[in-house]
């Protein structure tokens, strides 16, 4: 009796080694879904993330134990050493991962009662002395994260909701002027363009990195926002309707900008006009207050924008590119632009940044900034608007964007030692932003007379569009690159089908990851090489749990 209980118990233990290792990579997708439990399960669903290894052993066992007489204690054993060597040999999130599980404290609370609930599932197998039942065990194990998750939504619903209120009393005492980005691509590029603009004027608070959400606002209000700011500048992130109307009530915008509407998160929003209606939320919100909408034109070719528009035209300005001829045919040649509104006349890359012409109010303006991408120049665009609507003088605007940093992660190009040159594009996750990639790696290639080489997995979250973008995105490839090598080709075969169709005597590469791909370029690169390093994938999608 006391043998068995000490071979239950460390079978137990053995387990709990087992579903902690497993719980936590199951929590390190949970953490990159936003702690939405039904995008975990669609993710697990999709991918086919069920446990095969153990559950093929305790398969064997249970057929032993059913055609032999072999006693339970010793079936035991055999588990316990199954738990044992799967806990060894299983991934760990914090340190094999591109990015590392963050053991947060919301995401220990879910690991914790995760466990538990595993527990006491656990101890029940013993009472069923049959090692099939273990396989119900194991596969349960996403099911009790999910459980956990949702038994602490209570919870976590009255802490965030504490957080958000002393983050709304602290930016009502300091009072400062609220500008709120949104867009499908190009929020964080002009939220940082404009940041820097801005600092140059008075102190002022942006939102850091890709922070946007209402927790991730509240916690920089909370614990950065300061009695000197003049100018807070916030971006706002849409994960369906209602989203940015919530941002909005935590930050109530004096101004809004609107950067795009386009494909990107298409598989939550399901059709552009779920999109439309979603983003310009914003423009609800600003114009109830009163405040100055500025919106890239091209979202304008939607009817729920234009009507929002019309309501309060004096509200708003419109920039992007006049039409290109008197009497336009298509849409891509029409332009939404009222005489008022802020004309692009020109963007021009070269090696050494961008150049751009301006025409605004019966005024001519050249703006020139270290940047590299064309769709730089129509952020540029929306940041000089809203710095002029807020007071700030043309020459210091100008001034203040040609000491512009580059962002990091989205074109920013890095000169190398050995004289390559590497364009790192890893969160530029969308069809503009990719063509601009690649406008820029044919002109930096040309300057320095090297190759042009693109690593790339693609896009994600296209929905019904991804072939078709694929399919473009391969033929512009085929006219610039040299070599391409594409990340988990399984993803984008249209894109592939699309460059070898297009190419002559160019290479194409596939390989599983990343750092496959790094392991080749180091390998083989050669001087005056150009490399564009295009969408880095989430391990969610490049790298998926085989267990």
């Amino acid at each position: 009796m006391i043998e068995d209980l000490a071979i239950q118990s460390i079978t137990l233990i053995a387990f709990l080694a087992f579903a902690t290792k497993r719980l936590m990579n199951y929590l390190h997708a949970l953490q990159q879904e936003d702690y939405d439990n039904g995008r975990l399960m669609t993710w697990v669903v999709r991918h086919k993330v069920y446990d095969s290894r153990v559950s093929q052993f305790l398969i064997v066992m249970s057929g032993v134990a059913i055609f032999t007489a072999i006693p339970a204690p010793i079936l035991n054993i055999f588990i316990f050493l199954a738990f044992i060597l799967a806990a060894y040999f299983e991934k760990d999130p914090r340190k094999q991962s591109k990015k590392a599980l963050a053991i947060t404290k919301r995401a220990r609370r879910i690991l914790i009662m995760a466990l538990l609930f595993t527990l006491i599932c656990a101890s029940g197998a013993f009472y069923i002395p049959f090692p099939a039942i273990w396989i119900i065990v194991v596969q349960v194990i996403p099911f009790m994260l999910i459980l956990g998750n949702s038994s602490l939504a209570p919870y976590e619903a009255a802490v965030q909701k504490k957080f958000y209120n002393e983050a709304q009393a602290k930016l009502a005492e300091v009072n400062p002027t609220v500008i709120a980005i949104t867009g499908s691509y190009g929020k964080t590029s002009v939220k940082h363009i404009l940041g820097h603009i801005l600092k140059n004027s008075a102190p002022t608070l942006t939102t850091p990195g890709s922070v946007n959400t209402i927790m991730g606002v509240t916690r920089i209000i909370r614990e950065q926002l300061e009695p000197q700011h003049k100018y807070f500048i916030t971006e706002m992130g849409a994960y369906g309707p209602g989203s940015i109307a919530g941002l909005c009530a935590l930050t109530p915008p004096d101004i809004g900008i609107i950067t795009s509407i386009g494909h990107a998160h298409y598989e939550r929003f399901k059709s552009l006009n779920t999109v439309v209606h979603a983003k310009y939320e914003l423009a609800e919100s600003v114009l109830a207050r009163n405040g100055t909408m500025i919106v890239h034109e091209k979202t304008l070719k939607f009817e729920h924008s234009r009507n929002i528009r019309h309501r309060a035209m004096d509200n708003f300005i419109a920039c992007g590119e006049p039409s290109k001829t008197r009497k336009p045919k298509t849409q891509k040649e029409f332009s939404y632009l009222a005489p008022n509104d802020l004309k692009i006349i020109s963007v021009k890359q070269t090696p050494k940044g961008l150049c751009i012409k301006l025409e605004w109010r019966e005024e001519s303006y050249t703006l020139r900034a270290p940047l590299y991408g064309i769709h730089h120049g129509h952020n540029i665009a929306l940041a000089f608007a809203c710095a002029m609507t807020l007071g700030m003088d043309a020459k210091d605007i100008k001034s203040a964007l040609a000491t512009t940093v580059q962002v990091r992660h989205r074109l920013e190009v890095k000169q190398q030692n050995d004289g390559t040159i590497i364009i790192d594009d890893a969160y530029n996750s969308n069809p503009p932003g990719f063509r601009s990639a690649l406008h820029v790696l044919g002109v930096l290639a040309e300057d320095q007379g090297g190759r042009a080489i693109l690593v790339t997995p693609g896009i994600v979250e296209l929905g019904a569009a991804h072939d078709e973008v694929h399919t473009t995105l391969g033929t512009l490839a085929a006219g610039t690159c040299d070599i391409v090598i594409v990340v988990n080709p399984k993803r984008i075969p249209t894109f592939i089908d699309a460059f070898q169709t297009n190419s002559r005597g160019k290479i194409l590469m596939e390989v599983d990851s990343f750092a496959q791909a790094q392991e080749w370029i180091f390998a083989n690169k050669k001087n005056n090489d150009v490399i564009l390093l295009e969408n880095d994938l989430p391990d969610i999608y490049e790298q998926i749990l085989k267990i």
